[in-house]
């Protein structure tokens, strides 16, 4: 990372054209603005971060780097910190300057001067305000500064979370808004939401009269955390947090600051006016400096040594041990959201009540924050977690239902929720597409970007092409196949093993070529490990042994197709997931990509030609010096590790990914980028020549056993780490009968890695590893 003190820039002159971005400033070296500004150097900008002194420029990154907002170290690099007393002329040359400070007016307006007076013609400014108005910002401003001014509102943590909202004024030119929103989408990996100038626009306005609904019925019902939590968060499809997890998270100090913006903001009749901002046991755990995981404790402490958890009495204020979710409602719900808003406990009556509050609220404020129900669904989606929208939620309830439970409850019904009950809810397909009700009782379809496809948008117009138990096959167009895994979590069982075989089989005959990837979160987490123990358990070893080579036969048969198939990675790629992933031709990743052979967690090691194929990477790796020792103790560190890339960009510093494979900044364009990937691919393809590797033999075994004693003789590993890592290491190198003179074949070093696999699996202590991953999802040190 570059601290000096910046220079002063030669000011240019040219205006910013469409997508020409390539030098950023934030002001504001905060939280927000910190992380802001490690997003911009992950999207390869060069970026100038200032604050009131260098210091706290420098310390705002140094929280980055800690806290992870950079999806590679090295790319802190890109920054240079400054002061913006001194240091502000080095914004002369750029093309985007985001303003991340106090939220005051005046304060902002001051700056927003001094940067008018240096930035070149055609750069754009914007705030990451989320409390004051664009109006408010640009009043009394020159036209010019008004013209390339917008607000750019990211949620935090900048570079996890996909939402940016964007605001614009109507003075503000059409191609500063296009540069931003495709930069964003494109470079940023954002979706892009476009709200109105009211408060707290679309995210905020929803999300803060949630979270406060939520908080406050808790209170009142007399709700345990755990309870409160686990309804809100399961049967809604809200991440695991719950409502006070998120309320920790977000800082029980700063909620009832942004209750009373609001309620400032909007009008009397507003439902967020008879929220109370501050109930008195928030007002006490305030004064206690109880604030959440800011300060150490909130709603949630956890003990000096993390071991014990304990929870705040909403009753008593108190704090007490957690305990296990006992509710009668999520019981006899199953899960079911209608049917738990239904059930008369107190379980029952607390989603009702505060369900029915934020959906309805969600209804009376379209078209007044956004144009669309898509917009606001889209916002929650993105900037709260939800796995629906509010939107998508209510018509999944039934608008009518809805409806008619406000009405007996003597609530009001929005007229846009009376209109979509009338109508039969919010959304609709029309000629294959998605289509929302408007406020104005018209229709309108859903519009997607050029370069995004998304199978949940094809399933709307067409069937798959061929379908199975456990995958489907989907014609992406152009010739190009998708295959998209349908197991929990995509893991692999015979099954899908097989199924993967017939979707090799009819792509042949139908396609050109072949992308396996889908709209899940994860790619796959690998083998699918009941299956595993419940095989050994029922027919033993000699059970696992289809299994085995039915993976062998099918990943090997990917990397030998006759026509290219690329890997559309995103989320978890984990032991069999990564080593499919290493059979294609080629990897299009997700930027947040975790990719990893993590089989010595269990007790084993990579059985599907992992080992194999890491072997070869690292023979032609940059930076591995050529011979047959160090590429095998380079796979050797990194399967004998477990090691799981921290994002895409990591992968590819491990050694997972190749100079060939890309990178997709934003998840829902990954597919149609691995689409392209493929079609370049198919110009006169030939399949692979089948490899040859070249193994260390005994000098190597030798060269890795004195690794694997080292680690053992510092309480780095446990003796059957040492068995395990040993088998690996006779893999890796061969085994003292090999000869560098004389490569291996693959099937050779597969069934090296076969007969390793299931003699480790033999043993009792990899077998424990196994059901102890099962029973905690945690591995186990024997």
């Amino acid at each position: 990372m570059n601290t000096s003190t910046l220079d002063t820039h030669t000011m240019n002159t040219n205006t910013l054209g469409t997508g020409s971005i390539h030098k950023a400033a934030v002001i504001g070296a905060g939280v927000m603005g910190a992380g802001i500004a490690a997003h911009l150097a992950n999207a390869g900008l060069e970026v100038i971060l200032l604050d009131i002194d260098k210091a706290n420029a420098d310390t705002g990154v140094a929280r980055q780097l800690k806290a992870g907002g950079f999806m590679d170290p090295a790319f802190a690099a890109r920054l240079r910190t400054g002061a913006v007393a001194t240091d502000l002329p080095a914004l002369a040359d750029a093309d985007w300057i985001i303003e991340a400070i106090a939220e005051k007016r005046e304060i902002k307006q001051a700056l927003y001067r001094e940067i008018d007076a240096i930035r070149k013609p055609g750069s754009i400014v914007s705030s990451n305000t989320s409390t004051i108005p664009l109006a408010a910002l640009t009043a009394d401003m020159p036209e010019r500064f008004c013209s390339d001014f917008l607000i750019t509102h990211f949620f935090n943590p900048p570079r996890i979370m996909r939402l940016l909202e964007l605001i614009t004024g109507p003075q503000t030119r059409q191609d500063a808004v296009t540069t931003i929103s495709r930069f964003a989408d494109q470079q940023l990996g954002k979706t892009v939401v476009r709200c109105k100038d009211t408060p707290g626009f679309i995210g905020n306005r929803i999300g803060n009269y949630w979270m406060v609904v939520a908080q406050n019925e808790a209170i009142r019902l007399g709700l345990d955390v755990e309870e409160a939590d686990a309804i809100i968060s399961r049967p809604f499809g809200i991440p695991a947090t719950g409502i006070f997890g998120l309320l920790d998270l977000v800082g029980i100090d700063l909620m009832p600051t942004l209750l009373r913006i609001l309620q400032q903001a909007t009008p009397a009749g507003d439902a967020i006016q008879a929220c109370d901002a501050e109930p008195p046991l928030i007002a006490r755990m305030i004064r206690e400096n109880r604030l959440g995981r800011k300060s150490g404790a909130g709603f949630v402490r956890l003990s000096a040594d993390r071991r014990q958890r304990d929870v705040t009495d909403l009753a008593t204020g108190e704090y007490r041990p957690q305990r296990a979710v006992a509710s009668d409602s999520l019981q006899a719900s199953r899960g079911n959201p209608r049917a738990l808003m239904e059930h008369p406990g107190r379980g029952g009556q607390y989603a009702a009540a505060v369900m029915e509050q934020a959906l309805a609220y969600a209804a009376a404020l379209v078209p007044e924050i956004a144009d669309t129900p898509f917009d606001v669904d889209e916002a929650m989606r993105n900037g709260y977690g939800w796995k629906e929208g509010p939107f998508e939620l209510m018509d999944r309830l039934g608008t009518d239902w809805l409806a008619q439970r406000l009405q007996a409850r003597g609530l009001p019904v929005p007229a846009y929720l009376a209109l979509a009950a009338g109508q039969g809810g919010f959304y609709s397909v029309q000629d294959g597409r998605r289509a929302c009700l408007l406020p104005d009782g018209s229709r309108q379809r859903q519009q997607r970007a050029p370069g995004v496809l998304l199978l949940g948008d094809l399933s709307l117009a067409r069937p798959p092409a061929a379908r199975w138990e456990t995958a489907e096959l989907w014609d992406l167009g152009d010739g190009v196949a998708g295959l998209a895994f349908r197991t929990k979590m995509n893991t692999f069982n015979p099954a899908l093993l097989e199924t993967i075989q017939a979707a090799l089989a009819h792509t042949r005959s139908h396609f050109r070529a072949l992308v396996i990837g889908s709209d899940a979160n994860a790619f796959s987490a690998g083998a699918d490990l009941r299956v595993f123990l419940e095989t050994l358990e029922q027919h033993g070893i000699a059970g696992l042994e289809r299994f085995l080579d039915l993976g062998h036969d099918t990943f090997q048969a990917v990397k030998y197709a006759p026509f290219p198939v690329v890997g559309a990675a995103a989320g978890l790629a984990l032991g069999g997931g990564c080593e499919i992933l290493l059979h294609c031709d080629a990897i299009q990743a997700h930027a947040e990509l975790s990719m990893g052979l993590v089989e010595t967690r269990i007790g084993v090691i990579p059985g599907w030609g992992g080992c194999k194929e890491m072997l070869l990477r690292m023979q032609h790796a940059p930076g591995v010096p050529r011979g047959p020792v160090a590429p095998a103790i380079a796979a050797f560190n990194l399967i004998s590790a477990a090691k799981v890339s921290a994002s895409a960009f990591d992968a590819r510093k491990l050694g997972f990914l190749t100079p060939r494979d890309g990178i997709s900044m934003n998840r829902n364009r990954l597919l149609a980028d691995a689409k392209e990937k493929a079609l370049q691919l198919a110009q006169d393809y030939r399949a692979p020549e089948p490899a040859t590797l070249q193994v260390a033999g005994g000098a190597g075994l030798a060269a890795l056993q004195n690794l694997i004693d080292a680690e053992i003789q510092a309480g780095r590993a446990s003796p059957h780490d040492g068995v395990v890592n040993m088998a690996l290491a006779g893999i890796l190198s061969g085994g003292n009968a090999a000869d560098p003179l004389h490569p291996l074949t693959e099937d050779a070093l597969l069934q090296l890695e076969r007969t390793a696999f299931l003699d480790l699996l033999a043993t009792p202590a990899s077998q424990a590893r196994v059901r102890h991953m099962l029973d905690t999802g945690k591995p186990l040190r024997n």
